[in-house]
């Protein structure tokens, strides 16, 4: 797609993109966030910068979980903004950024009724990019299987919902391969849209959606381990768009503890050095290691020109700063600031 043509319906919002990009927190800015002694510090230093005055209704004693909720309310007035904006493709896009927020609020959703849980107190905890309009039902929702009917029937996600769950058999392990089968489908489907796009959208996004597939079968192959799910189960939950398939995949498959995982990884440049870091516990290393290549990947995004990838980047982006800032105000709320420090930068 043309400079030209891309700037006649994506122009302004892209341009808005990179803008809300430039608020981005800087290095200057966590080095004082880590100076702060109380949570109260915290929200001053942070009213001085894009954030402005984002806890204003708050009143009281401030919280962590507090000062994560209002944080997530300001990206969410951000991406509606620019989501009531977009026409055409552009809609579209944005339309999948959200599906996998709404995959997790169901699964979210499902669970909190197989516990028992109240119904207000499930929707409170959904993340409210994934907020859908039949979400409303589950108040009347008193059993999984009327939650089935309520939630995956007639939703944006039904082309995401396995073709083998039924009501009935809604279980822990059953709501956990349904969450990775339907984040295996999104994925795919989200692949699929991008290379139809074309041009630098495709280029940009289906290199970051590789990542995310091949993250999403080391860490569903590791945490496999012990529970008894099946080589051939474990498979069919793999998404097949990353540059794991189809060798990767084959061997994870087959890997039988934490060490055949770390030799597989070792053939793909892009993932070797994730597992060689002594200094810490193998689930923490990993995962910090994944945010770092993944915010690498995101903060090239922005290097290329006439794309959609910007937007699904500065949503990731804003992910890891929100991480940043909880995970400080957690150090700072348990008088812990050995580890404040542990954060990751954004450039």
């Amino acid at each position: 797609m043309s400079g030209f043509m891309f700037n006649i319906d994506g122009g302004y919002l892209e341009g808005l993109c990179r803008g809300f990009k430039n608020n981005i927190l800087k290095q200057v800015d966590y080095q004082q966030l880590v100076q702060c002694e109380t949570l109260e510090d915290l929200k001053l230093h942070l009213q001085n910068t894009s954030y402005g005055n984002f806890m204003a209704d708050e009143t009281g004693s401030l919280t962590v979980s507090a000062i994560d909720e209002n944080l997530r309310q300001t990206l969410l007035v951000e991406f509606r903004y620019m989501r009531n904006q977009a026409v055409g493709s552009l809609a579209m896009f944005l339309d999948y950024i959200m599906y996998s927020y709404m995959i997790d609020n169901t699964i979210l959703l499902i669970t909190g009724v197989l516990h028992d849980h109240p119904a207000s107190e499930l929707i409170s905890k959904c993340h409210p990019l994934g907020n859908f309009e039949q979400m409303e039902t589950i108040s009347a929702a008193f059993s999984s299987s009327e939650l089935y009917h309520a939630i995956l029937i007639d939703t944006p996600l039904a082309p995401f919902v396995p073709d083998n769950l039924s009501e009935g058999n809604l279980n822990e392990q059953s709501i956990e391969i349904t969450r990775n089968t339907m984040h295996k489908k999104y994925l795919e489907a989200f692949y699929k849209l991008c290379k139809r796009l074309g041009g630098s959208t495709a280029n940009v996004m289906c290199e970051i959606l590789a990542f995310e597939a091949d993250r999403r079968a080391i860490i569903i192959t590791i945490n496999a381990f012990g529970t008894g799910l099946s080589k051939e189960d474990r498979a069919k939950l793999y998404p097949c768009c990353g540059r794991l398939n189809p060798d990767g995949l084959s061997a994870l498959a087959n890997a039988t503890d934490y060490e055949q995982v770390k030799a597989i990884a070792s053939f793909y440049p892009e993932y070797a050095d994730l597992f060689d870091d002594p200094k810490s516990s193998v689930e923490s290393t990993l995962e910090e290691r994944f945010f770092e290549s993944e915010t690498l990947l995101h903060e090239r995004s922005f290097m290329q020109q006439f794309h959609y990838g910007v937007f699904y980047s500065y949503l990731k982006l804003k992910e890891q700063e929100f991480r940043n800032i909880v995970w400080i105000a957690e150090c700072i709320a348990q008088k812990n600031r050995t580890r404040i420090e542990n954060y990751i930068c954004i450039r």
